[in-house]
């Protein structure tokens, strides 16, 4: 009674093809309720407890440093006395010279700014 050992892979296969059928059926069942939950919630920007962890999170403090003081960035300790929220914010979301557009978005961007612009 000897037993083909091919079986068990195929069975495997098998398996594995109806499982992926199954769950792209399911993906394409729930496409419609994913792009309506899109439309109506918007920009869904879960924001840091404070912007000091937004600045270290979005690699700010590659450029800028630890402590605000630049380096391959410009020094930001005092930016609030260079440039009001307004300015920060629009530097954060379309980006100036060597700082890439959109790092921070929406709330974050704002929290963002609202904490540079208090460095004076």
């Amino acid at each position: 009674m000897n037993r083909n050992p091919i079986v068990p892979f195929i069975l495997i296969m098998v398996m594995g093809i109806g499982l992926m059928f199954l769950l792209s059926f399911k993906g394409l069942g729930d496409m419609k309720e994913v792009a309506k939950g899109d439309k109506e919630g918007g920009e869904k920007t879960e924001v840091a407890a404070k912007p000091e962890d937004l600045y270290k999170d979005k690699g700010c403090i590659a450029c800028h440093g630890d402590q605000l003081q630049g380096g391959g960035g410009p020094k930001l300790s005092d930016v609030g006395a260079r440039l009001d929220e307004s300015q920060i914010k629009d530097i954060i979301l379309n980006g100036k010279g060597t700082m890439p557009p959109g790092l921070a978005k929406g709330a974050e961007a704002d929290a963002l700014a609202k904490w540079l612009a208090d460095k004076k």
